[in-house]
C-alpha cells in the first residue's frame, strides 16, 4: 500500500515537473536566434514579406530572427526542410499561398501542409499583377485576350514556381480563355521578372512588390490587377474582371507556420507578436506600400484558411490539368 502511495505520490510530482518545465521554456520563449526559412529566392514578394514580419519579431523580442532562402519546388524544399527541424518555435515557416495549391498539383508529397504543421499567424494578402514584356502588342486586357486567341500555344508565361498563386492565376486565365499557353516556371518571383523582363516569357503574373521595380523603368508593363477591386496603390489599374474576364480573382497570401507538436503556449506567443506587429501603424503603411492587405487572425482562423485554400485551388488544377513544372 505504501509503495502504491509512494509510486502515485512520484508519479504525480513528475508530471508536475513536467508541466512546469514546459511552462518555464515557453515563459522564457524566445531565448535565442530565431530561425525563418523562405521557400523563394531572395528579392521576391515572400522573401519581402518574410523579412519585414522577421524584423517585427526582433525588434518586439530582442532575438534575432535570421531568414534563410530554400528555393525550389514552389516551397516543397523549404517544407520538407521544415518538417525534420525540432518543433521547439526556433525554425519559422514563411509561407505563401503555394501551401494549399501544391496537394493537388503534385502527385506525392513528401510532407501533409495540414498534419506536418500548426499554422501560427496569416498577416497579408496581396493581389497578382497581370504583366507583359513591353515588346507585347497589347496595352489592356481586351488586346491580351485578342492576341491570344490569335496564337494558341504560342504563349508562354513566367511564375514564381509551380505551385504558385502566380503559376494558378496562368492556369485560371488559360482556362477562362480555353487558350493554350505554356508555363515557364522560375525560383522566386525576382528570377521570374527577370525573364519577362528580358523577353524570355511573353507575360506573367506577378504581386506589385516584385513588379514595380521593373515597371518604373517601363521594363514591363501591368495591364490589370487579379483582386476584386482596384488598389490603392495602382488606382489607374483595372482588375481582371474589368478588363473583361468574368470570375477572375486570385490572391496569394503570407503567413508564418512551424513543425507539428510545436507547444500551443509557444505558438500563441508567437501569433502574439505577428498580430502586434501588424496593428502598429508604421508597419501597416509598409504593407499597404506593397499593395497587400493586412490581415490579423489567430492560429485557428489559419487553419481554417488553409483547409479552404486546399479545397478552392484543387479545383483550379482539376480543371487546368496542371502539372509541376
Amino acid at each position: 500500500m505504501f509503495r502504491t502511495v509512494m509510486f502515485s505520490v512520484l508519479t504525480g510530482l513528475t508530471t508536475l515537473s513536467v508541466i512546469y518545465s514546459a511552462q518555464v521554456v515557453a515563459q522564457k520563449y524566445p531565448s535565442k536566434t530565431i530561425k525563418m526559412v523562405v521557400g523563394y529566392a531572395p528579392g521576391g514578394g515572400s522573401d519581402i514579406m518574410g523579412r519585414m514580419i522577421a524584423q517585427q519579431i526582433t525588434e518586439a523580442t530582442g532575438q534575432q530572427v535570421i531568414v534563410e532562402n530554400r528555393a525550389g519546388a514552389a516551397q516543397n524544399l523549404a517544407a520538407e526542410y521544415m518538417i525534420k527541424q525540432p518543433a521547439d518555435g526556433y525554425t519559422l515557416f514563411l509561407s505563401s499561398a503555394a501551401l494549399g495549391i501544391n496537394v493537388s498539383l503534385y502527385p506525392k508529397l513528401n510532407y501533409d501542409p495540414v498534419k506536418d504543421f500548426i499554422p501560427v499567424a496569416v498577416f497579408a494578402s496581396s493581389p497578382n499583377l497581370l504583366l507583359v514584356h513591353p515588346s507585347y502588342p497589347a496595352k489592356t486586357v481586351k488586346e491580351f485576350v485578342a492576341v491570344a486567341k490569335k496564337n494558341p500555344g504560342k504563349l508562354n508565361f513566367s511564375s514564381s514556381g509551380s505551385g504558385s498563386s502566380q503559376h494558378l492565376s496562368g492556369e485560371l486565365l488559360k482556362i477562362r480563355l480555353a487558350v493554350d499557353m505554356t508555363h515557364v516556371p522560375y525560383k522566386g518571383s525576382a528570377p521570374s521578372m527577370v525573364a519577362l523582363a528580358s523577353g524570355e516569357v511573353d507575360f506573367s503574373f506577378n504581386n506589385i512588390p516584385s513588379a514595380q521595380p521593373l515597371m518604373t523603368p517601363g521594363k514591363v508593363r501591368a495591364l490589370a490587377i487579379t483582386s476584386d477591386k482596384r488598389s490603392a496603390l495602382l488606382p489607374a489599374l483595372p482588375t481582371m474582371v474589368e478588363g473583361g474576364i468574368a470570375d477572375f480573382v486570385t490572391q496569394t497570401w503570407y503567413g508564418v507556420l512551424v513543425p507539428a507538436g510545436t507547444p500551443n503556449d509557444i505558438v500563441h506567443t508567437l501569433n502574439g507578436l505577428i498580430i502586434k506587429a501588424v496593428q502598429k501603424e508604421d508597419f501597416r503603411q509598409k504593407i499597404a506600400q506593397t499593395g497587400a492587405d493586412v490581415i490579423s487572425e489567430s492560429p485557428e482562423y489559419f487553419k481554417k484558411m488553409l483547409k479552404e485554400e486546399i479545397d478552392r485551388w484543387s479545383v483550379v488544377v482539376k480543371l487546368s490539368k496542371a502539372k509541376p513544372g
